[in-house]
């Protein structure tokens, strides 16, 4: 198992077990912010480990004072950002947005209630930040229970199958000129936190049959940075980001 997959599997477990679906909503509001939390935690730790060392969010004093994440400018207002990683020279040159979902709805015994206002927040998010930054790097995790993947009916297909089918269209953005909702890797993810049992299957949007690596994910979105700005940066033998 890869480096970043470990420490992910083990911010998990440090998780506890899951709320059950009918526990009550601050209850499962502060699991799914801790979810959010935990996994930003260990991606920017990742990014740092490959050259990136001012990622955030870090702990308090490895990176700046207070650790936590960014509040970026953007083209139509400031946002908070799950993970970044900035320069004064650059700006924003990388950007990694976690939206989650986590629980069934009480009426509909499935994960698709907040699906469009979870894609809505994915989608803002890349039109403020690519309007200021259009050159920065953005990655987009969209993480749903595991349970998403087989909560379908003889009506409907399965949230899993939904997320990748409605999001599709906001991945694979190559050129800096290109649109500003479109990311330039959107992940759908199915994850499996718990005190013993933990899983995290990422897919690119629009493939649901291609697991991908999370260690391979990380690889790609550098090589991204470095075709974004060849005159500072390239990838050593070792994967990590340096400066030219």
């Amino acid at each position: 198992m890869a480096r970043v997959e470990e420490r992910l599997a083990a911010a998990l477990r440090g998780l506890g077990d899951k709320p059950s679906d009918t526990a009550a909503a601050s209850v499962k509001k502060r699991y799914s912010e801790r979810v959010s939390q935990v996994v930003a935690e260990v991606f920017a730790a990742e990014l740092r480990e490959r050259g990136l060392d001012t990622a955030l969010p870090a702990p308090p004093g490895e990176v700046d004072r207070s650790g936590a994440e960014r509040r970026m400018s953007g083209g139509i207002g400031a946002k908070k950002v799950d993970v970044t990683w900035a320069t004064e020279e650059s700006g924003l040159i990388l950007a990694i947005s976690v939206k989650t979902i986590n629980f069934r709805d009480g009426r509909s015994s499935n994960f698709q209630k907040n699906l469009t206002n979870r894609r809505s927040d994915l989608l803002f998010e890349a039109v403020t930040l690519h309007r200021k930054f259009p050159y920065a790097v953005l990655a987009g995790f969209f993480i749903l229970d595991h349970e998403a993947g087989a909560d379908q009916t003889d009506r409907r297909k399965s949230t899993f199958e939904n997320a990748h089918l409605r999001l599709r269209l906001f991945t694979g953005r190559s050129d800096p000129a290109g649109r500003d909702e479109q990311y330039e890797r959107l992940y759908v993810v199915l994850m499996k936190a718990g005190s013993t049992d933990v899983s995290f299957d990422v897919y690119l949007a629009g493939e649901p049959e291609r697991p991908i690596a999370l260690d391979s994910i990380f690889d790609a979105l550098l090589e991204l940075v470095t075709e974004r700005d060849p005159d500072f940066y390239e990838i050593d033998d070792d994967g990590e980001l340096k400066r030219v």
